[in-house]
């Protein structure tokens, strides 16, 4: 088994980590759910040595690539990868101070939106932070012409899988106790979504 690599978070971990860098507070355990192939979690980790980071994913492929990431970075702020399925509540974490959640919501069903609040209400505390990121579509902005096409392709692939509007995903946040604190910018269209437990 080797390392998984994906061009795309090597480009983005850096901006995330900004986004990161100023919401968070000083330390705490950050929950990632969904790493894939570890990329961003290594970077996290590397640069917030407050936190401690806990890297999850359902993929038993994914979370070799990740255990072979952590196992080189042999950071003591970095622990081995869980099994983790959003939709299978509880979580197999008690407690955390932040979730972290990239690129995943418009590769799964809707329900798992869902249940990714439920699981993060469970987990956090008042003033938790849920920092959501990836390509969203908003009522009153004009989809990028490459965001509609990879919405296209999604649905082609998966008719329940697709990009969220932002104000669907921030009603959901609101009914599990979560307010939408901040919209983030990102490069190549997308969005960091910061939400705080309310």
């Amino acid at each position: 088994m080797e390392k998984w690599s994906a061009p795309a978070a090597e480009r983005n971990k850096g901006p995330i980590l900004e986004v990161l860098t100023r919401v968070l507070p000083a330390r705490g355990l950050a929950l990632e759910i969904a790493s894939g192939t570890g990329q961003h979690v290594v970077h996290f980790a590397k640069s917030l040595p407050g936190w401690t980071w806990q890297p999850s994913d359902p993929d038993p492929e994914a979370r070799e690539s990740i255990a072979l990431r952590v196992a080189e970075a042999q950071l003591p702020n970095l622990s081995a990868p869980l099994d983790l399925d959003v939709c299978q509540l509880p979580w197999p974490v008690p407690t955390a101070d932040a979730v972290v959640c990239i690129n995943m919501i418009h590769i799964a069903p809707w329900g798992a939106t869902r249940a990714l609040f439920e699981g993060a209400r469970a987990l956090l505390q008042k003033d938790g932070v849920l920092l959501l990121y990836g390509p969203y579509r908003r009522l009153d902005h004009p989809t990028a012409p490459s965001n509609e096409q990879f919405d296209a392709d999604l649905r082609a692939r998966n008719p329940e899988w697709g990009l969220r509007n932002i104000e669907a995903v921030s009603e959901v946040a609101d009914a599990a106790g979560f307010a939408l604190t901040e919209i983030v910018d990102m490069p190549a269209n997308n969005v960091s979504l910061v939400f705080k437990r309310t």
